[in-house]
Parts: C-alpha cells; structure tokens; sequence
C-alpha cells in the first residue's frame, strides 16, 4: 500500500453482519450460533488490529484507530450475553437493524470528519498563499450571467464592496477589469469615484473593495486578510463577467496605490498593468512577471511628498527596467479628471498577449 493512504469506515462489512443478524431472528437456537461466531469473529479482528502487520487486515480494510475499538467493544457486548434469554422476533430484529445502523452512522461520520479536515488543509494553503502577498483568481470563462451596472459584492456583511459594470457590456466580448483601492480612512465607494464616470467610455469593468480595516494590511505590518479578501472578490468577479486577461489592471490612490504597487508587482502574471494615484512607497513580497505601471502625483502634495514618494519609487522601478508611464501634475494629493482619463487611455490601449485559464 503507498504511504498515507486513507481507509474509510467498512461500514459495508458491519452493514452486511447485521442483515445477517436479521436473518437469525427465526429461532433462538439460530439466533444463540450467531452471537457466539459474531463474538469470536469480532474478537479476532480486535487483536489481529493491535498487530503491525495486520491493521490493515493485509490491504483489505482498516482495522486500527477507532476502528479497532469499534471491534473490541462489540466483542465485550456480545460475550456479556453467554446465556441468550428468549428474545422475541421484534428484538432480534432491532438488534440486527442497530448492526446496520450504528455503522453506517459512524461512516458518515468519519467522512465529515474527512470533509472538515479538507477544508481546514485547503484553509491553510490559502491563508499561507494570502501572508505572502499572492493571488489565485484568474480569469476564466463566466459560469453564471449578471447585469450591468452597479452592484455590492455581498461577500461581507460590514466592509464589503462594489463592481460597477458599463452599459455596453456583453457577456461574448470580455473586457477589461480595474481593480480600484481606496486611501487610508477611505471605503470602496469612496474609490470608485475616481474612475466611475470613465467605465462607460472606456468599457472597462471596475471593482473595488474594502480593506478589512481602516487602511491595507501590508501598511499594518504584513499581507494577510486583504489578500484574502481581495481574492475572493476576484474569483466571484471573474466567474460573473468576461474579463480580457491581457487587460487586468490593479490601481489605487494614496494608500491604495501604494498597496497596487505592492500586490501589483507580487501578482505580475495576473495583472498586466499597476495604475499608482499619489503612492507612497511599495513593498511587494516577491518579483512576478512584468507587468508596466503608470504612476501620477501632485508636485505641492503634502500628505505624501513627491521628492520621497514617487520621484524614489520611479527611479527605482526604471532601475528594474519596468515598463513606465510617470506623470506629475500641479496640484496636491487629489487624482485631477485629466490624469484619470490618461491613465484609462494608457490602460485601455496597450494589451499584452494572453489567453483564458481553464
């Protein structure tokens, strides 16, 4: 047998004990003979279950774990009735119907059990892809059809989000997708302003979601819930709307755009582009694909100073040899309609080749 395989309950060995029970019920005589080989055939299996070699009964069926507990115990059950009183018809046959039930009740059982750990080894996997800053969503072909226009995600009761979707949308052409991420203090509503009245014109699907606190967790000390959460806004997105994956971009303002850096670049083989409004620094956990970014600030920002935010992260992104689009402004921490509309025009135009996953 190969290392770590698992062995399910044999409830259909127990089960077919106890239809053979029923069909001892005619006499007690019959009745007495089968308790007796019941009692020596359970016991045995107890003790060849406590053997090395034999827990797995020779590759047949498991006898170790709660398996063997379930033997020993029925063994002790049945020698306890040496002397069979004259049970009637109707109790023999409730005691063969409880050798069915009973395991087949503890199959099920065990396969939740199984179930639950699934899940909880699936949960792990995902929370450890989330600390690193990595997403799994990819773009796909739709499995279910949604309506254009405005909607919340309702994947979260408090700090949820919106998918905007433009009126020319049609589920046989996908379009491209704009995750938008909000600054410091801010929501997601708050974030889509910035390029809702451009979706329409550009046919662009946008999103946008709530941190699961006041600002983004890698500013809070590392990536986690975020990720997560944005994941799984992706994976609902994607399986909705038919979305071009050559044309997935990450931007954000303030916070957000330092975040979309981040993620950006960690996630380089899902978003093709990083929009950047005002960022602050970047700090991706790891270099993936290459994707190009358009960054913008205001030259008298004061919140997030130009010399030390985005002047450094430039030169430092040219030094990468990233594709880049760097656009200052006269004005402060704001996102003017002119830089909107550019970034949406550089977006929108260029499109590296790439098809949908499976």
């Amino acid at each position: 047998m190969s290392r770590g395989k698992k062995h399910p309950i044999p409830a259909g060995r127990s089960a077919n004990v106890g239809a053979l029970g029923i069909t001892c019920y005619s006499s007690v005589s019959i009745a007495r003979l089968f308790n007796h080989s019941f009692a020596i055939s359970y016991a045995l299996l107890g003790v060849i279950g406590l053997l090395p070699l034999g827990k797995t009964f020779f590759g047949l069926m498991p006898l170790f774990g709660y398996i063997f507990l379930l033997n020993a115990l029925a063994a002790i059950a049945v020698t306890q009735n040496k002397n069979l009183p004259d049970w009637t018809r109707r109790q023999l046959l409730q005691f063969g119907l409880t050798g069915m039930i009973l395991p087949l009740a503890a199959s099920q059982l065990s396969n939740c059990q199984k179930r639950n750990l699934l899940v909880m080894e699936s949960s792990k996997q995902v929370d450890s892809r989330a600390a690193e800053g990595q997403l799994l969503s990819r773009p796909t072909r739709p499995t279910t059809t949604a309506l254009t226009g405005l909607h919340p995600l309702g994947l979260d009761g408090q700090r949820d989000g919106f998918v905007y979707v433009p009126e020319t949308y049609q589920a046989d052409q996908p379009v491209p997708l704009v995750l938008i991420l909000h600054g410091a203090g801010g929501d997601a509503e708050g974030a889509l302003k910035i390029l809702h009245h451009l979706a329409n014109r550009f046919g662009t699907i946008l999103l946008a979601v709530d941190s699961r606190q006041q600002t983004w967790d890698i500013i809070r000390g590392g990536y986690g819930p975020d990720i997560a959460f944005i994941d799984r806004a992706l994976a609902q997105t994607f399986s909705h709307y038919a979305i071009a994956p050559n044309q997935v971009a990450i931007a954000g303002f303030s916070d957000g755009a330092s975040y979309a850096l981040s993620v950006g670049i960690t996630n380089g083989e899902l978003f093709n582009h990083i929009i950047a409004f005002s960022p602050g620094f970047m700090a991706p956990a790891s270099q993936s694909g290459k994707p190009r970014v358009f960054i913008s600030h205001g030259k008298f920002d004061t919140a997030l100073p130009i010399e030390r935010c985005s002047r450094r992260i430039v030169q430092q992104l040219k030094q990468a040899d990233y594709d880049l689009e760097y656009r200052d402004f006269n004005g402060f921490h704001t996102v003017p309609t002119a830089i909107a509309e550019r970034a949406m025009e550089w977006f929108t135009q260029s499109a590296p080749d790439k098809v949908f996953h499976s």
